[in-house]
């Protein structure tokens, strides 16, 4: 079971640059095919600055700065072999560059569980910040803790 006492644990703020390379891969991996991902005077005919950020691209960069404090598989102790993925889901203010320096910081919103205990949910919210201040993009994950319990 997943200790509640984590409900209200604010991670540090994680810094990230915005890889261009980065952003290419993810659109190709996602299917994307407008030129906006890939190709900068594309980008900018469109009135970006440079190449910008698919919509969800914020879980990679998430994944690849992870939180310290409040962290799942960190101080929760949560098995990754017990881990399903719940629920993901964005909210976008202003749109996120490559070149961009994004500073994340995230909530652990609720833990509860389900099924008499076999289930535990962790709703954690992430911020996501630019270089300038701006919030970009917010994020809510669920993930699904699966436990052992006696019948």
């Amino acid at each position: 079971m997943v200790d509640r006492a984590f409900v209200g644990v604010v991670s540090e703020p994680r810094n990230i640059e915005v890889e261009k390379g980065q952003l290419k891969f993810f659109a190709k991996a996602t299917g994307e095919t407008n030129a906006i991902y890939f190709d900068e005077a594309a980008a900018a005919r469109a009135g970006h600055r440079t190449l910008p950020a698919p919509l969800t691209y914020m879980f990679c960069l998430a994944s690849a700065a992870p939180a310290k404090r409040g962290a799942i598989f960190g101080d929760m102790g949560v098995d990754q072999a017990r881990v399903l993925h719940g629920e993901q889901s964005f909210t976008h203010y202003a749109p996120i560059y490559a070149g961009d320096v994004i500073t994340l910081v995230t909530e652990t919103i609720d833990i509860y569980s389900k099924k008499g205990g076999a289930l535990d949910f962790i709703v954690q919210d992430t911020r996501a910040t630019n270089q300038d201040g701006v919030l970009c993009a917010e994020m809510r994950f669920t993930v699904v803790v699966r436990n052992e319990v006696a019948p």
